[in-house]
């Protein structure tokens, strides 16, 4: 069987600079800390579309707004985070950030979040023709997660 793979890279000079904070960690990960995150994005079709195509690019855009909806210019918490109430009034007394409350924080589940919410976008746009195989996110160059599906 063949397929065919292409690869989409929102990478971080692209800016998308979010802030969190990891409270379980025992290093400085505790602390708010922040990056301009990239976003890596692998996809897989066994047939091409009519214009030889795995995918059509152009399509990223819902993703990116919605990428940039939640990791551009925010602070993620995490919403069993002890300090999450006195960390949400940055945002809602001070409006001093953009808060996103998530689950779980870090990016194996910013990656995790990203993929569930692409991979349903590119199966629906497709009519299931193009798999999305794995969302890399990376906060520089020595660090990042990959999720995959199986």
């Amino acid at each position: 069987m063949k397929t065919f793979q292409v690869i989409k890279t929102f990478g971080a000079e692209r800016g998308f600079s979010c802030a969190f904070r990891q409270w379980r960690a025992d290093s400085d990960c505790k602390y708010i800390h922040g990056y301009s995150l990239g976003f890596r994005f692998t996809l897989e079709a066994s047939e091409l579309d009519n214009k030889s195509w795995v995918y059509d690019f152009g399509g990223f855009g819902v993703i990116q707004e919605w990428i940039k909806n939640h990791f551009d210019h925010t602070l993620v918490i995490a919403k069993d985070d002890p300090k999450l109430k006195e960390l949400q009034k940055l945002g809602d007394e001070l409006g001093l950030a953009k808060i996103i409350s998530m689950d779980e924080v870090g990016c194996e589940k910013f990656a995790e979040l990203t993929h569930d919410f692409s991979s349903n976008f590119i199966e629906e746009q497709t009519n299931q023709r193009v798999k999305l195989i794995s969302v890399e996110v990376f906060e520089h160059g020595a660090n990042s997660a990959v999720f995959k599906s199986i």
